[in-house]
């Protein structure tokens, strides 16, 4: 094996640098010694300054004495680190390889070469096993007592999981243990940013610290794609190519230059390609969180910062009008899809929203999205996510507006199972904007959730007053909060102990009501309404059936004839299968209204849980 490290570090490279280290290695082992070498004489070459520089052998002697020696046995060159001089590379390794066929070249590169014979490995980060065994055989180096146990075990696990496998990340993370008072200060340190880790040892000057082997990355991209990289580090989760088109383009850098850009940096390990290019789905990406903090700090120095938040903040408000849209319109799985494809960005929003120095027109955006989203956060078991948005926003928003009531509304609704303390305070503060405004929906809507908070105190008869007043008061199709269908069903099963008659009533007009057809979400409660009262009145068998075939819609995600393609309803699934339990066993049924949380008793004598 030939070894032969590329030139570069940094600085700038002398055209036929590499060729020159390749020679120097291969024809100077072959100079007049103890082994009757021989060494080939060369010339002078300018180097990047144009000073002379002792000159390279003719690339005609490399290719002979590397044809000749790999005719008495294997030649394997090694190329190490040829980032800086990956152009010139490739046109000599393709020059080796036709002149001297025996020859085998292994190149380390952040890309590859881009040849026809090319076989590329592509190293990936350590798996989290392996990284825990990493960062504790070099933390035993820097602090020879530290021990991974209990609490401190699940730290090390976390700044792993953080570090996202990068064996130098990780490696410069042990080395701060003896700076730090335990792993789990480290880890809640790099929570908020990695580009701080270094360490005086490695030889590689870039390897001293993360920020510099980022940087050498960084400096072998061009103009533009260094624009894409900075600019995309607001992207806290996976994107397209349209939306980084969006929020990248302009200040030198063309629309149609992005996509490009973004190939150029998924190849260069900046960015993760999450789908395989020319399948069904566009492809997207995600930036490592290494280069990420790098990135946010170079948007911060050139000022791009705030523009760039800015365009985010809009896109993804755009983005939560469309799943909005999307879920009234029946498709309920693509509006939750699309959700759940952009909850790291959506969370990113209301980061961005909180800030001290966020203008007002992003906190009303910020809100105005998590408002958007109330089935995300109800219906799809997200409750505490929304709650913990909303306590962070609301303080925010100084104006009494229509928003804000039905943001406050949403804050009840989440509030409602654990805390009706503040749950009644907001309402408070709703209903007189939403009476003076003549809003029947958000009227409604309050209503609904009193009847929550009747149901979770064990008032079974105001819950169902509660209920039927929202089912008459909110207007069929009204978007922003559940359907008439959602309260119907509530209004069922509170009936369904004292008066079984009117329960099947109110079931069957929550199976008929306007539009529920192609709400899959009202549909499953109001088919749980409906077999949960025959269980009541006795109807066992039908009972049973009837719950059967709503969790196989559910748990296939076949649909029923005439019904829409089910969105994942865990809170539903879990209410059908505690029924079925009900119905094969001796015990009381269970009765759930819709309630956006799933693990909160209600205080009542017949064990009744409240739910949605």
């Amino acid at each position: 094996m030939i070894y032969v490290r590329c030139p570069g570090g940094g600085g700038p490279v002398a055209v036929g640098a590499l060729a020159a280290r390749v020679a120097e290695a291969v024809l100077g082992s072959r100079g007049v010694g103890a082994g009757g070498r021989r060494t080939v004489g060369a010339g002078a070459v300018p180097d990047a300054r144009g000073a002379r520089t002792k000159a390279r052998p003719a690339l005609a002697d490399l290719v002979a004495a590397l044809r000749g020696t790999a005719g008495r046995r294997p030649v394997l060159l090694l190329l190490d680190d040829a980032d800086a001089v990956r152009t010139e590379c490739a046109g000599l390794v393709q020059r080796l390889l036709m002149d001297a066929p025996g020859v085998r070249v292994l190149v380390t590169c952040r890309q590859a070469l881009g040849l026809g014979e090319e076989r590329v490995l592509r190293l990936t980060p350590l798996a989290p096993d392996a990284a825990v065994e990493l960062f504790l055989a070099r933390a035993r180096d820097a602090a020879p007592g530290f021990r991974a146990a209990g609490a401190e075990a699940a730290a090390v696990a976390r700044i792993c999981r953080v570090l996202e496998g990068v064996p130098l990340a990780v490696e410069l993370a042990a080395g701060q243990l003896d700076a730090e008072p335990s792993a789990r200060a480290l880890a809640d340190r790099l929570e908020q940013g990695q580009c701080w880790l270094a360490a005086p040892g490695p030889a590689l000057r870039r390897h001293r610290s993360l920020r510099s082997a980022v940087g050498a990355a960084y400096l072998l991209c061009e103009r533009p794609e260094r624009a894409v990289w900075s600019r995309s580090s607001v992207f806290e989760g996976a994107f397209t190519e349209p939306t980084a088109a969006y929020l990248c383009a302009g200040a030198g850098v063309a629309p149609h230059q992005v996509s490009a850009c973004l190939a150029r940096l998924a190849a260069a390990g900046v960015l993760d390609t999450l789908d395989e290019p020319g399948g069904l789905r566009p492809p997207r990406y995600r930036m490592t969180r290494a280069a990420r903090d790098f990135g946010t700090e170079r948007l911060r120095a050139a000022g791009e910062f705030e523009v760039a938040v800015e365009r985010h903040v809009l896109h993804h408000r755009r983005l939560a009008e469309v799943a909005e849209h999307l879920w009234y319109a029946g498709d309920q799985r693509q509006a939750a899809g699309l959700v759940r494809d952009n909850a790291a960005d959506l969370t990113a929003l209301v980061e961005y929203a909180s800030r001290p120095e966020a203008p007002a027109a992003q906190v009303t955006a910020a809100l105005a999205t998590v408002a958007d989203l109330w089935f995300w956060w109800t219906v799809h078991d997200h409750g505490e996510e929304g709650r913990a948005h909303l306590a962070r926003l609301l303080p925010r928003a100084t104006a009494d507006d229509h928003l804000t009531a039905r943001a406050r509304w949403l804050a009840a609704w989440l509030h409602a199972p654990g805390d009706p303390a503040t749950a009644r305070a907001l309402l408070g503060q709703v209903w007189p904007v939403a009476v003076l405004a003549g809003d029947d929906a958000l009227i409604g809507w309050v209503a609904h959730v009193q009847g929550v908070l009747a149901w979770e105190r064990g008032d079974a008869r105001t819950a169902a007053e509660c209920f039927r007043q929202a089912a008459d008061t909110v207007p069929a199709f009204a978007p922003g909060g559940p359907a008439p269908a959602v309260s119907l069903a509530a209004l069922a099963v509170a009936q369904a102990r004292t008066s079984p008659g009117a329960a099947g009533r109110s079931a069957r007009r929550a199976m008929a009501s306007p539009g529920v057809r192609d709400d899959a979400w009202a549909t499953a409660l109001a088919r749980y309404a409906r077999a949960y009262t025959d269980h009541h009145q006795g109807h066992t068998a039908r009972a049973w059936h009837r719950a059967h075939r709503t969790l196989a819609t559910l748990d296939t995600r076949v649909p029923l004839p005439g019904t829409p393609d089910a969105p994942d309803i865990p809170a539903v699934r879990a209410s059908l299968h505690r029924l079925l339990a009900d119905i094969e066993s001796p015990r009381t049924p269970r009765a759930t209204v819709p309630a956006p949380r799933t693990d909160t008793p209600m205080p009542s004598r017949t064990s009744s849980r409240a739910q949605g």
